[in-house]
């Protein structure tokens, strides 16, 4: 976004919200901008004019609060993610600038309905799961509490991928997001940046014998080029920048090559380039995807911290006051680069000396972890760090061997403490440990649940806690009650509003007020009759979903486990609670176990196996049992196919049941079970992650928490864990598992799923087969309270009356005392 600006708006515009003038707007929009008449207009066309009459009004608050932030120079805070979830942005603009009535009443005006121009609202392609949604959450939070901020991320021109399932298997295929353009971004061609690879570095000194390093002989060099997606605060005057970067070649067309009459190669250089920013997180399981992959986290933070210097010298003359005006936030290990990419601008472009540097960077960033998972560490093998980036592993050997001199004398002696904290490590292949790098250049590195922080300072990275024991801090992640409740559930919203006021909207604390109608016979039936609706809205949606055309009775209790496919997060374990569940039913057609619809939704990574043969488990489980005539009226098994923040929107307030059941001790937070729980679903899960912060605020008898806790999983395993002796001892799990490997769910592929076998009747590293006699019996629990509708309906208001500590409000604002020391610019 430009920084400062002149607010000038064509006169040809009119200005105001009221419907007459927004409906001149959409008309204007649509013959000036569209070059169409309402006779030639498609649904697109209408909702690109809808889209540009909104942004204007957007633009008007944006080039203000960009002025603001120019001429009073707050200290700001940069976000650095390589994803962000933003959703659909025109149902988000609308609520949050507060016209949504009048721009509805416009529509209609022009013989338009808002429901169906908000089908073609674009989900921009940014991000894949809880990383990129919690990003966007941050962003509209920073937004509203006009918190000085900008976001920074990439522009992917396909996302991960769209999912299609056939035959029962995810097949991947591209999401082509921008194929018809995305009307709330503005390119930016005056923000290009050089983005440089390989080569070697040269060193050579100044006439005083001061060294100076070149890096030289680079190629496949590319330019940066900035698109700015505007962020609304909720009713509220101020308007963050989310700039996003894409790939520009630095040579538009070899003429040479053209002239002498190779016209492939003539723009092929053009091309190769520009695949930079084609596709968000490309399989790495290949060596050439490790590089592209590499390459894209250095283009990205290069790129910002490029225009975050910029910015700050427009200002400023010296960098002496660098990390009192800027705060950089590293979400995840993906922007690590930045370290070093800071020191090589700060020492080689504006020739500070590396002491200098150092403190400046360490000033300025701080790192979130999100995973306690050892292979998730991110690490990149050294020869790949030399040949692509030649320069950046010279800085980071010195950043480390400088750390290491301080340990060593801290801790004369103490060689095993040297190997875990260093930044590099030497087996089985040499590599750089990027959270390593992450911890030592930061000022404070945060977990985001009160477990997750706890084992991050005593299991993952307890010799760093020893050595920073002030550096290490939780912030529990948090959610945007606009978009996941305001938004996406306003049947709830409108009751919540006639009931208690609007003020939950930005204060979620408020939600506390609901509590004293828990026991109101009459706001209980209002609450089920909302509940209702929603579930017949999800049914609807089912039905009517071109890949599943699916009957369900809303009537069922709606068990949903929504999030990304992993064999931590345990979706083998309903699963096979719903095989027991088929053959309970199968024996006693006419037993008293409630009727369910199992609802499950996500996404496998493209490289991981056995991921996509759950998936594949998953519907044909539910091709058998749907097609059962004696089971079909009383259990359901769903695949939604292509999970995404719309699906969520959709599935999220007919919730009944919310399946939280990871691996105690493998899931960092969540989200899924904040935005469930405060769309009033009831939890089954364990002790993980933020679980054990909502069991501590709705009450133990309010939750339904079930297996392992970390402790014991931890225990388990040192004793040693056999899974077959839990297979041989319950009737119901063994029945299940023969079900599958002995192929009743595959007929043709009788062995197909033997590896999923084989992994939990071997190791079960996460531990499904401990946990499942457990995780059955709580299960009937929930079916006892279901059978209680009141009391049900009294649990699930008291839910989602306790999630104001999960809003990502609450979260921003400690980030800003705890981490940032940022603070909220008024207009």
């Amino acid at each position: 976004m430009n920084d400062s600006v002149t607010n000038t708006k064509p006169s040809s515009l009119p200005e105001g919200n009221s419907v007459d003038v927004i409906k001149d707007s959409i008309s204007h929009h649509l013959k000036y901008s569209q070059a169409k008449s309402p006779r030639t207009a498609t649904l697109m066309d209408h909702y690109n004019s809808i889209a540009f009459a909104v942004r204007d009004r957007l633009v008007e608050k944006w080039i203000d609060t960009q002025n603001r932030y120019f001429t009073k120079d707050p200290k700001r805070i940069y976000y650095l993610s390589m994803e962000y979830l933003v959703g659909r942005a025109l149902s988000n603009y609308l609520v949050n600038l507060d016209f949504k009535k009048e721009v509805c009443r416009a529509i209609e005006k022009l013989g338009l309905d808002l429901e169906n121009i908000e089908q073609s609202d674009i989900e921009a392609g940014l991000g894949n799961g809880g990383l990129g949604r919690l990003a966007a959450c941050f962003m509209d939070s920073m937004a509203t509490l006009g918190i000085p901020a900008a976001g920074y991320g990439m522009r992917y021109e396909y996302g991960i991928f769209y999912q299609k399932i056939i035959d029962g298997f995810q097949v991947e295929t591209a999401d082509n997001w921008l194929r018809k353009g995305y009307p709330w971004e503005l390119p930016r061609p005056d923000y290009l940046y050089p983005i440089r690879f390989y080569g070697r570095v040269q060193h050579t000194s100044d006439k005083e014998g001061y060294g100076i390093c070149h890096w030289v002989d680079s190629h496949d060099d590319v330019m940066a080029m900035a698109y700015d997606v505007p962020i609304p605060g909720y009713h509220n005057q101020t308007v963050n920048n989310l700039r996003l970067w894409s790939a520009r070649s630095t040579r538009e067309f070899d003429l040479d090559s053209f002239n002498e009459g190779d016209y492939v190669q003539a723009v092929s250089r053009k091309h190769e380039s520009e695949t930079l920013s084609k596709v968000l997180y490309p399989n790495d399981s290949n060596m050439q995807g490790k590089e592209l992959r590499l390459k894209q986290e250095y283009f990205f933070v290069s790129a910002s911290l490029q225009d975050i210097l910029r910015r700050y010298k427009r200002n400023h003359s010296t960098f002496e006051s660098f990390p009192k005006k800027v705060a950089i936030q590293l979400n995840d290990t993906h922007p690590a680069l930045a370290i070093p990419e800071l020191m090589r601008l700060l020492m080689d472009r504006e020739h500070r000396p590396w002491e200098e540097a150092w403190e400046i960077a360490v000033k300025t960033f701080a790192y979130t972890n999100h995973t306690v998972l050892p292979e998730a560490l991110e690490k990149w093998s050294v020869d790949l760090m030399q040949r692509v980036l030649p320069r950046h592993l010279e800085i980071i050997y010195q950043i480390n061997q400088n750390f290491l001199n301080r340990v060593q004398v801290q801790h004369p002696g103490n060689n095993a403490m040297l190997e875990k904290v260093s930044i590099v490590e030497e087996q089985p292949v040499k590599s750089i440990r990027m959270s390593n790098l992450a911890i030592i250049g930061s000022h404070t590195v945060n977990g985001v649940a009160a477990l997750h922080s706890d084992i991050l300072k005593n299991r993952v990275f307890p010799e760093f806690n020893k050595l920073f024991p002030n550096r290490f801090t939780n912030i529990t992640n948090g959610i945007t009650q606009r978009l996941w409740l305001k938004s996406c559930n306003p049947a709830l919203s409108d009751l919540l509003n006639d009931t208690i006021g609007d003020g939950w909207v930005t204060d979620l604390n408020q939600m506390q007020k609901l509590k004293k109608f828990a026991d109101d016979e009459e706001f209980q039936k209002r609450w089920r009759d909302v509940k209702m609706s929603n579930k017949k809205r999800l049914a609807g949606y089912i039905r009517e979903d071109r890949a599943l055309r699916m009957e369900i009775n809303p009537h069922h209790l709606f068990d949903v486990q929504v999030k990304r496919i992993h064999e931590y997060k345990r979706q083998l374990l309903c699963l096979l609670h719903a095989i027991v569940l088929y053959n309970r039913f199968k024996e006693n057609p006419n037993c008293d176990h409630v009727p369910r619809t199992v609802m499950f939704a996500g996404k496998a990574a493209p490289g991981y196996d056995v991921a996509k043969l759950i998936i594949k488990l998953i519907t044909s489980v539910a091709d058998k049992v749907n097609h059962d005539v004696q089971t079909a009226d009383k259990l359901r098994v769903v695949f939604i196919p292509n999970y995404s923040v719309n699906k969520a929107e959709g599935i999220i307030p007919g919730a009944d049941l919310s399946e939280q059941i990871s691996t105690a001790g493998m899931e960092a937070s969540g989200t899924g079970n904040m935005k469930l729980a405060l769309n009033g679903a009831l939890t089954i899960g364990t002790l993980d992650g933020a679980n054990i912060e909502i069991k501590n605020e709705v009450g133990d008898d309010n939750i339904f928490i079930f297996g392992l806790t970390s402790g014991q999983v931890d225990e388990v395993k040192t004793r040693g864990y056999n899974p077959r002796e839990y297979y041989e001892k319950n009737h119901e799990l063994r029945r299940a598992l023969d079900m599958v490997r002995d192929g009743y769910f595959s007929p043709d592929h009788p062995h197909l799923f033997q590896p999923i076998i084989d992994s939990l009747l071997v190791k079960d590293r996460f531990m499904v087969l401990a946990d499942f006699a457990s995780y059955i019996e709580k299960q009937k629990e929930v079916e006892a309270l279901f059978l209680s509708p009141k009391e049900w309906t009294r649990k699930s208001i008291l839910n989602a009356a306790s999630m104001g500590p999960f809003s990502s409000d609450r979260a921003i604002r400690q980030y800003c005392q705890k981490i940032w020391d940022v603070h909220p610019l008024p207009k």
